[in-house]
């Protein structure tokens, strides 16, 4: 049980496996199984009672499970944990890691449209099977619509020009490829930084593909239903969209940062932070593996 490194590089490892202080006889989710490193982690600590459930909608994703008792796959978006530990009977966990974002294996395979490093079809799907594709969104989506994505989910100024030319340029051809799309928007990119410029762009079109702070909200409004008093809640974010989302739950409870007082002026939460600031990795780490530059961890406790 080897972990496959060459599918993905887990993220700061240690941490992640420190704050979830796992408990022998615990159980324990790991919702972005990906190339299982993170979870082969918190196998090892486990015992015969402890129990591990992960979950992950990439397919080839499940080629890095692994049988046992105590061990189980679920092969669905982790928006879906509380209805699929009901149907594994189980009523609270004792931890539960996530570690978002797309993994390795996603940006390295070709085929799979996430890198501006390689010419693919625009797909960006994290689920193979979904139906929603980038394809679909740069030559179907209007003006209106293509602006909201790019100045919400790549946080991008020129969000207008942007939408404009993709619209200019499908009128007369699709826009099928990374490089068409790149072609597309060249004179959008500013000089020099032309590369962050791109990553945005991809970014946003990706976040829009896979839902991913809806997903992200449903499933941290789950997590306090699910986990039992002293469970420790570990979420490890790729950009700043994703950490405000899971910093305002766990610091206010709300996901919108809303706090919700009781009548004596206590604030209404569900979790306690562990770490008031973001845990991020050495430079060590970052010079093994550049796609940890950007990572920022949080641990919360449930509240009893």
């Amino acid at each position: 049980m080897e972990n496959n490194t060459t599918y993905h590089i887990p993220v700061m490892l240690h941490e992640c496996i420190e704050g979830l202080t796992i408990n022998p006889d615990g159980v324990y989710v790991d919702v972005t199984f990906g190339g299982g490193g993170h979870s082969k982690e918190i196998y090892k600590k486990l015992s015969s009672k402890g129990k591990l459930i992960v979950f992950d909608q990439d397919p080839d994703a499940k080629e890095n499970a692994w049988e046992a008792d105590n061990f189980y796959f679920v092969a669905a978006n982790f928006a879906f944990i509380s209805n699929h530990l009901r149907l594994l009977g189980i009523k609270h966990v004792d931890g539960i890691l996530a570690d978002l974002g797309v993994s390795s294996h996603q940006f390295d395979e070709e085929t799979r449209g996430f890198s501006i490093r390689a010419n693919a079809p625009l797909d960006m799907r994290m689920n193979k099977h979904g139906e929603l594709s980038a394809k679909s969104v740069v030559n179907e989506y209007d003006e209106f619509e293509l602006v909201k994505i790019f100045r919400s989910y790549g946080e991008l100024s020129n969000a207008r020009k942007i939408a404009g030319e993709i619209v200019k340029a499908r009128a007369s051809k699709k826009i099928n490829t990374t490089n068409d799309l790149m072609e597309v928007l060249g004179k959008c990119a500013p000089k020099f930084k032309e590369h962050k410029f791109f990553a945005q762009v991809f970014q946003a079109i990706r976040i829009e593909v896979n839902q991913e702070l809806e997903v992200l909200e449903k499933f941290l409004e789950q997590t306090a239903d699910v986990m039992a008093p002293g469970a420790k809640l570990v979420v490890m974010s790729y950009h700043s969209l994703e950490d405000r989302l899971v910093k305002n739950y766990m610091k206010r409870g709300s996901i919108h940062g809303e706090i919700t007082k009781d009548f004596f002026g206590n604030v209404l939460k569900p979790f306690t932070e562990v770490n008031r600031h973001p845990i991020i990795p050495n430079e060590e780490e970052i010079e093994l593996n550049t796609r940890a530059r950007s990572a920022k961890l949080r641990i919360a406790e449930k509240n009893g």
